[in-house]
């Protein structure tokens, strides 16, 4: 099987399933994952032979493709903020919005030394990007999960960075005074009946405890990490939230309410309400 044969395998059997751009862009993943490289090489390399352990590989990611299985889980890995991340069905697949949220935490907080709480870390994706990216900067994640933080463990040491992770439920977790300069989470915040305009992928793979919050409780996870907030914050602390687009006033109303200061909506790249952020 050469290159282009490879190539036009992908496209008949997911014709149909897989918008067209999407699976020009599986496809590039699938080459570079499997065989290293680059899109330029795709394209030089058109009439290559590839090696013969490709065909089998190749039949079974099209074959678990087509149960809508997300790609990432099949690789086992997903890319966020210039890096490659493990990733499980215990752990969320990360999102490019939530690389808007690093960015803005990177960009709002040159200082040096900064303590920092991710909360829900999951892959761990948001903790060891800003850990990376923040200067010398003391960041400890949590999760309720011990399934994700055994991913985020894994992830954090192929990075080489330096995270302390803790299993703690935001439920149920008792608030120190003015621990950290930053706190930021990305927690459940779909309503229940939001889930019928979603796709398979998600619904069918991913965690859902991740995901989901019931109709009538949609602040569940923000209200108690704005209580947290109003007292782990340093004095001038941030609060950084990835929010539903739909609840942005109702999530600048609980933050009020816990007696934060300076709330405000941030649009992501879509122009959608998708992030608040406060301090004390």
């Amino acid at each position: 099987m050469t290159t282009r044969e490879a190539i036009n395998r992908l496209r008949e059997n997911l014709a149909g399933v897989y918008d067209p751009r999407e699976i020009e862009s599986m496809t590039r993943v699938i080459f570079e994952d499997v065989l290293l490289w680059k899109p330029v090489d795709i394209v030089m390399r058109d009439q290559e032979p590839l090696p013969s352990f490709f065909d089998t590989k190749l039949y079974g990611i099209i074959d678990r493709l087509l149960r809508h299985e997300p790609l990432q889980y099949i690789l086992g890995k997903a890319r966020f903020h210039g890096h490659s991340f493990a990733v499980t069905p215990a752990t969320l697949i990360p999102r490019p919005e939530t690389e808007q949220l690093v960015d803005m935490i990177v960009d709002q907080n040159p200082g040096s030394d900064l303590r920092v709480l991710d909360i829900g870390t999951g892959s761990g994706c948001i903790a060891i990007s800003l850990a990376r990216a923040l200067k010398f900067a003391h960041v400890t994640a949590t999760d309720i999960s011990p399934q994700a933080l055994a991913v985020a463990q894994q992830n954090a040491a192929a990075l080489k960075t330096r995270v302390s992770f803790v299993q703690q439920d935001i439920l149920t977790t008792q608030a120190p005074r003015e621990a950290w300069d930053i706190i930021v989470s990305n927690p459940p915040y779909i309503t229940m009946s939001e889930r019928s305009a979603m796709e398979r992928n998600v619904l069918d793979y991913e965690p859902g405890s991740a995901l989901f919050v019931p109709d009538d409780n949609p602040m569940l996870y923000y209200r108690p990490i704005a209580a947290y907030a109003s007292l782990a914050l340093a004095s001038a602390g941030r609060l950084y939230l990835e929010i539903n687009r739909a609840m942005g006033s109702q999530v600048v109303q609980t933050l009020q309410q816990a007696g934060l200061k300076n709330i405000q909506l941030h649009n992501d790249f879509n122009g959608n309400p998708r992030f608040a952020t406060a301090t004390k």
